[in-house]
């Protein structure tokens, strides 16, 4: 005798989501944002392309919802405006080392040239949320000029040390990597 009853749908939005977020990083680690669609997350994480948008509701909002930095950002932000450089130097060092190469901001940087467009769309969604994220530690009129050089600074060391693979900076092991941009950060967050 064969069951003929339909199945009902099990319903798990956090389940999803945490399926959504680990294709999403898996694919953006591999083909890139440009590269990316979110039918192919979809169906990696075995889900509709329209709970993907319902979650989350664009490209730009899952990537920065999937990346290891801006996932963590508020984390990684709070607490004292004096220990912020050192927070953010280690967490982007610790995250950044076991696998840059998987790192969806390394394909970002990769695939930038190839669609400046998406690249200046998504950099403009990744400033607006760090802008929020680090006005909740720092004060003054120029809070989003200091964040977008904070940003600046840590694509110039993603792009030396894990893309380019050159110089000093790719030659540096990870402990004074870590100081020498937790200096750079405090002259960028806090000189006048």
């Amino acid at each position: 005798m064969t069951d003929t009853t339909p199945r009902r749908r099990r319903r798990d939005p956090e389940g999803h989501r945490q399926a959504i977020l680990v294709a999403a990083r898996a694919i953006f680690g591999e083909q890139g944002y440009a590269g990316t669609t979110i039918r192919a997350v979809a169906g990696r994480a075995g889900v509709t392309h329209g709970l993907v948008m319902r979650q989350f509701g664009s490209k730009e909002q899952l990537f920065l919802a999937a990346v290891p930095g801006h996932r963590d950002l508020d984390r990684v932000v709070a607490g004292d405006a004096d220990g912020l450089p050192g927070r953010v130097a280690r967490a982007y060092v610790e995250r950044m080392e076991p696998d840059a190469a998987g790192d969806p901001l390394v394909a970002l940087l990769r695939g930038a040239a190839a669609n400046q467009e998406a690249a200046a769309a998504l950099l403009a969604a990744m400033e607006s949320n760090s802008v929020e994220a680090y006005a909740t530690v720092l004060t003054g009129p120029d809070v989003p000029e200091r964040v977008a050089m904070l940003g600046a600074c840590l694509i110039g060391v993603t792009f030396a040390r894990y893309i380019a693979r050159t110089g000093p900076l790719a030659a540096m092991d990870p402990a004074a990597l870590t100081a020498h941009l937790e200096r750079a950060l405090r002259h960028i967050l806090f000189s006048d």
